[in-house]
């Protein structure tokens, strides 16, 4: 069983910056892989930023150089610090966690999502 609760979202101008927390309850955090991902008005969800059990860290080329993912495992917390905000980052932000790693979340689907939170980006 798994349950996550993310929190962090609001409305910013572009430029600015959000720091989005997710707080991650399952049987075995500390191992988590654990991501997150972003659904824009219409559009499909995709995965913009991961983590692994040892640290290990991708991101999606929309964001790179602009977001870090980390986290907290004495605090079994997931974190994405988003700076340099634009208006094509508004979106629901999902945090979604696994026991397996990253790797093969991506192929059979990552089990455990929170709830989201919205970012809207103001031009």
């Amino acid at each position: 069983q798994g349950h996550l609760v993310e929190s962090g979202g609001g409305s910013v101008q572009a430029g600015g910056s959000l720091r989005l927390s997710c707080v991650v309850s399952l049987s075995s955090s500390k191992t988590a892989s654990m991501a997150w991902f972003r659904q824009p008005p219409g559009k499909e969800r995709e995965e913009i930023a991961s983590i692994d059990s040892d640290g290990g860290t991708t991101y999606a080329d929309s964001v790179k150089g602009r977001f870090t993912i980390s986290k907290d495992t004495a605090k079994n917390s997931l974190y994405l610090q988003m700076n340099n905000l634009r208006p094509e980052d508004t979106a629901m932000y999902y945090c979604a966690s696994d026991e397996i790693p990253t790797a093969v979340a991506r192929i059979v689907g990552w089990n455990y999502w929170g709830q989201g939170t919205q970012v809207t980006v103001s031009s």
